[in-house]
């Protein structure tokens, strides 16, 4: 595989985002009101996209939108991704129901529908849609099968992978996942609680790693700290660096070919938060976007850190605006950012 290319294939899910502005999510057996509604463009492939997109990356996203989700398709070329290899289907696009308070927490649920493309032939789609790509990224918002051709393929083909387990598969998908085919894992500490749950960790044979002191005194990064040392220890992601986000307390990255766990805090804010949803989904394009200007080659400590850097940067300023995708900065306004620092 030659990484001349370096364009990124998304396979994943376009949702259309309806949010409905609370003033608490609601709880079990209560209801609200909503002041205020509004429809968006979403899913978490898409998002990703547009993410890797802004951050300055070549993208094309495969998935699948019904008839009345083709203005999605619109917005994603409006933000330079490549949509050459989504369907319109028979079936109505998928949906994402999210809650949104004044302080910016949500919750949401969704109905992958248009999302759930099964092409009619699938090893040869797969091969089709991986000619040329040098990073393949992927989340759980597709059928479990097309997810596992896509990733078997690229590793084959000698592709950098990604994965980005949101929502997380069930225990039998984990147990039975084809780890060793997996370059980068990116989760967020919920996310590597439930796996350290289900396929384990460490099996006590390394030296336990004391918390770094230089480090914050937070509950949340000395959870994540443990959690993400036991997997990385662990047999099934031996071959696979990791990114664990921490929302408001920062990211953790175990890397492949370094020894200690990198933390990077949060960014600071210019303003209030105003909405997290796309956040995860942005962090996650500027990482793959960074990945891409690095080829194939083993990053640095220095290297890492400044992806991490840039990343957790442009996820700071994408809560400082309401959305998902459209709060998702562009990588000059990034670079200012960052500059001033």
């Amino acid at each position: 595989m030659s990484y001349q290319a370096r364009r990124c294939l998304v396979r994943g899910s376009l949702n259309i985002d309806e949010f409905f502005y609370v003033q608490d999510v609601v709880r079990p057996g209560q209801t609200i009101s909503s002041t205020k509604f509004e429809r968006r463009a979403g899913g978490k492939g898409a998002n990703q996209a547009v993410a890797v997109a802004r951050a300055g990356g070549d993208v094309s996203l495969v998935g699948a939108v019904g008839e009345d989700g083709t203005w999605l398709v619109r917005n994603l070329e409006g933000y330079g991704v490549s949509t050459a290899n989504i369907s319109v289907v028979q079936e109505v696009t998928g949906r994402a129901i999210i809650q949104l308070t004044p302080q910016g927490e949500n919750c949401i649920s969704g109905l992958a529908q248009g999302g759930k493309l099964r092409p009619s032939n699938l090893p040869n789609d797969v091969e089709r849609h991986l000619t040329g790509i040098s990073h393949l990224l992927l989340q759980n918002e597709i059928p479990w099968a097309s997810t596992l051709a896509y990733l078997e393929h690229a590793h084959a083909r000698g592709i950098v992978t990604i994965f980005n387990p949101s929502p997380v598969p069930a225990d039998a998908q984990l147990h039975a996942f084809p780890w060793a085919a997996l370059s980068w894992l990116i989760v967020n500490e919920g996310e590597a609680d439930s796996l350290h749950r289900v396929i384990g960790g460490n099996s006590g044979n390394h030296k336990v790693e004391e918390y770094p002191v230089n480090w914050p005194d937070d509950n949340i990064v000395r959870l994540a700290f443990s959690t993400l040392n036991n997997l990385r220890h662990g047999e099934h992601l031996a071959s696979t660096s990791v990114v664990c986000t921490l929302g408001a307390a920062g990211v953790l990255a175990s890397i492949r070919g370094l020894e200690d766990v990198l933390y990077f805090p949060a960014a600071a804010l210019e303003g209030d938060v105003r909405d997290t949803t796309g956040a995860g989904d942005c962090l996650t394009g500027y990482f793959v976007a960074g990945l891409m200007e690095f080829r194939n080659k083993q990053l640095s400590e220095d290297e890492a850190a400044g992806l991490l850097r840039l990343s957790v940067q442009a996820a700071g300023m994408c809560v400082e605006k309401d959305g998902a995708m459209e709060s998702i900065p562009e990588r000059v306004v990034v670079d200012a950012r960052l500059s001033q620092k």
